[in-house]
């Protein structure tokens, strides 16, 4: 999470940062801008982006605003952003938070140049950290916790040789997440928190490089990957070359990657930390026909993360799988709708069932998770109404049973609805015939081993982490 505030209407999404610095000297606005439109998936209230010029005076330029990546830019727009270095971000929809002070990055000046930080992820201990600044003098502009890193950061350099050191102390007191892109005076800058739970990579076209949540976003700016940036690494880009410092990196076995970023934030065509996102749901569909067998006559996905899965299901069982469902791109997504009211008529406008094909069928419905079972209940409304004779429901993660404090806005436990019921109980509140969950035990193939975060599934998290009314303190 990006801010500190409750979410009321389900599961929230994450942030997306996006950084190019063409060592050349050319302009990087327009990279930074499809870059950003290639993570829009990762944050549709707001967008921001910030360029600066290192052979020129070092003059940060920037714009943000709140609205999509094409709503909040235009072309003469993106044109007056002159500069070689660039930072951008997308950021998520909460309730209440719909305010352009909270877009990013976060522009600082102060007496060693200027910061230009965009951030994704949620540090936990953000309260105290912006406590301890505030009776030191510190005025904040923002409800986020990105400001306390920047503070952070600014007021290390006064004291450190480098950028990357001030970096070093920061991270030494933030606890959480956080995947951070920095562009100081003649460097840009990345860094992953040392579980890894937020993705960050780096990619290279000719002589410009780039930093990215997703590798999606590098290919969409003609870029080729290059590797991620390990968890706890600080990696800068300078015209002297590209440096690293894992010093803040921790034993691989404490590694805790964010388990839904395979389940569902990433796009398909994405690769993380060596994992091919796509891959990973195939895998997941498989797991669910082997342990969730039912006799039925065409598989079909929610869009967009349930059609990979349901493709996994449909070619472990055998059963065909079709597309059930149209649906129309231009609505945001429904969980991110800040009144229930708004998010239910969403989803009458978002997905339309494609009466052809699941009349008279016995139909399987893969999804990657139910939050409230609102959604889930409207949709296999939808499809009864359209002549379905039966929906099996399977759900390719586990049920939420607790909330999530790294950035993903789980609810708190009384508003899931997998904590307070059976799962039998779900079935029936929900109109499906039958209901499988992804089992626990089947998640590490899904990643081919790597150490991952299940927290908002077992209550184990990675870290000590605050009781919930300190973790969502401020709002808004």
């Amino acid at each position: 999470m990006c801010e500190f505030t409750r979410i009321e209407t389900g599961l929230g999404e994450e942030c997306g940062v996006f950084g190019a610095y063409d060592m050349d000297g050319g302009d990087i606005a327009g990279d930074v801008y499809y870059g950003l439109f290639a993570l829009q998936h990762r944050g549709q209230e707001s967008c921001g982006i910030a360029v600066s010029d290192t052979y020129g005076k070092r003059r940060v330029l920037s714009k943000k605003g709140v609205g999509l990546v094409n709503e909040v830019f235009n072309e003469e727009e993106l044109s007056s952003l002159a500069g070689n270095l660039g930072v951008g971000h997308v950021r998520y929809a909460t309730s209440g938070g719909t305010r352009v002070e909270n877009a990013q990055p976060l522009v600082i000046n102060y007496i060693k140049g200027t910061l230009a930080i965009a951030h994704n992820g949620h540090l936990t201990n953000a309260v105290e950290l912006r406590n301890e600044l505030a009776y030191t003098g510190a005025i904040f502009q923002t409800t986020i916790d990105s400001e306390v890193i920047a503070y952070r950061i600014a007021r290390a350099r006064l004291k450190t040789e480098k950028a990357e050191d001030a970096i070093k102390v920061a991270m030494n007191k933030a606890k959480g997440a956080y995947a951070l892109v920095v562009s100081s005076p003649r460097k840009m800058i990345g860094a992953r928190d040392p579980w890894g739970l937020k993705p960050l990579c780096i990619g290279e076209r000719d002589n410009t490089y780039f930093l990215a949540s997703e590798s999606c976003a590098i290919a969409a700016v003609g870029g080729t990957f290059v590797r991620d940036v390990e968890p706890g690494e600080i990696v800068s880009f300078t015209k002297r070359g590209i440096f690293s410092d894992k010093s803040m990196c921790i034993d691989p076995k404490e590694h805790a990657r964010c388990i839904f970023e395979y389940i569902y934030f990433a796009r398909t065509d994405s690769v993380i930390d060596n994992v091919n996102v796509y891959h990973s749901r195939i895998l997941a569909g498989k797991a669910l026909a082997k342990s969730y067998p039912v006799e039925a006559d065409l598989v079909v996905g929610v869009p967009d993360s349930g059609l990979v899965a349901a493709k996994g299901y449909a070619e472990e069982s055998d059963i065909p799988y079709g597309m059930a469902f149209h649906k129309n791109s231009y609505v945001g997504r429904t969980f991110i709708k800040p009144k229930q009211s708004q998010r239910v008529s969403s989803v009458k406008i978002k997905l339309n069932v494609i009466a052809e094909v699941v009349k008279d069928k016995r139909i399987i419905m893969v999804d990657d998770s139910i939050v409230r079972g609102t959604t889930s209940a409207n949709i296999i409304k939808m499809l009864k109404k359209a002549g379905a004779k039966e929906v099996h429901v399977r759900i390719s993660s586990p049920p939420f049973l607790y909330p999530c404090y790294f950035g993903t806005d789980v609810p708190s436990n009384d508003q899931l609805i997998a904590h307070t019921h059976t799962r039998d109980e779900i079935c029936e509140m929900i109109g499906a015939d039958s209901l499988g969950y992804m089992r626990l035990d089947k998640l590490p193939e899904m990643v081919n081993g790597l150490s991952f975060c299940d927290g908002c599934f077992t209550g184990k998290y990675p870290m000590e982490v605050p009781g919930e009314d300190q973790s969502r303190a401020f709002e808004y």
